[in-house]
Formats: structure tokens, sequence, C-alpha cells
């Protein structure tokens, strides 16, 4: 009897477990599922995709990276981007140049100053982020994820652009 005991208790265990497991995977697929929390690894050795200037509200100057999936999609000019793409965006406040206005003679040169608006990515994961085109979105200021408050703006501007696949960027050849 205490076997047929053990048993039980241990099938009860494993069943307690198993829905444990499914209730917590159905809420973060439910919860934050549209936002990425882990910067991605390396993506400042990734390829140049282009640059932007933005102005408005957002006043600031990009770079745009993607890995290597996003690299070949763009060469390819296929849409929809496979999963695995992941794009990121650079952003500095665009500054005059005063040394290089002097040695022009006159005002007209820019550069990049001070890193602007954190940095942010999209990941294509047509499972994961299926709710949000395939993609999900991230912001990190300071290597901090940005609030979800924040993050909750990114797909409704995107999908002005659903037909680029969400991605506002062309890639400069």
């Amino acid at each position: 009897m205490t076997r047929f005991t053990s048993l039980l208790v241990a099938a009860a265990t494993l069943a307690g477990i198993v829905t444990m497991t499914a209730v917590e995977s159905r809420a973060d697929r439910q919860a934050g599922q549209v936002f990425v929390k882990k910067i991605p690894a390396g993506y400042r050795d990734w390829r140049l995709i282009s640059v932007a200037r933005e102005e408005g509200p957002l006043d600031d100057i990009r770079a745009v990276l993607g890995n290597d999936a996003a690299i070949a999609a763009y060469r390819a000019g296929k849409l929809p981007f496979p999963d695995g793409t992941i794009i990121a965006r650079l952003a500095w406040s665009l500054d005059a140049s005063e040394e290089n206005n002097r040695a022009f003679g006159r005002s007209q040169s820019f550069v990049a100053g001070s890193p602007k608006n954190g940095v942010q990515f999209m990941v294509k994961d047509s499972k994961k982020y299926a709710s949000t085109g395939g993609w999900g979105y991230a912001q990190f200021d300071d290597g901090t994820p940005a609030d979800d408050k924040v993050l909750e703006t990114c797909h409704p501007c995107h999908q002005a652009i659903e037909a680029r696949d969400f991605v506002f960027t062309r890639y400069a050849r």
C-alpha cells in the first residue's frame, strides 16, 4: 500500500508541475509578449542598414544595424523578414561641429553627439510575437529595459507600414 501511495503522490506532483508550467507559459505569452527584455549579444558589430535624421520631438541622428539574417533579407529584397532577424537602432543628438566649421570657414558640419533615446531593437519571431505581426520590440536606456508603457507605443506606430513587414528603414545599398 505504501508503494501505491508513493506512486499516487508522485503522479499528483507531476500533474501539478505540468499544469503550473502550462499556466505560466500561457501567462508569459499573454503578458508582455511583444517586449524583448534582453539586449542581443554583439549588436554593435552588426552591419549598417542605413542612417536617418529625425526632427521633431525625437530630434536625433541614428544608425540602423542588422544581424546577418536582417542583412541577407534586405539584400535579397524579400519580405516578410525571416524569423531570427534582429534590427537595432542607435541614436545620438545632432551637434554642430565647431572644429569642422572652423576648418571649412563656415557653419555646415554636424556630428553625432551624446547617445539619445536609448538603443532599440525589433526581433522577428512569428510565433512568439504573433499578435504584433511577428515582431518583438525593445528599448534599453543605459542597459536597463524601458518600462512596458513606453514599449506599448511601438507596434501601433509600426502598423502604418504593415506592407513592409512593419519595418520603416529601407536598405541603403
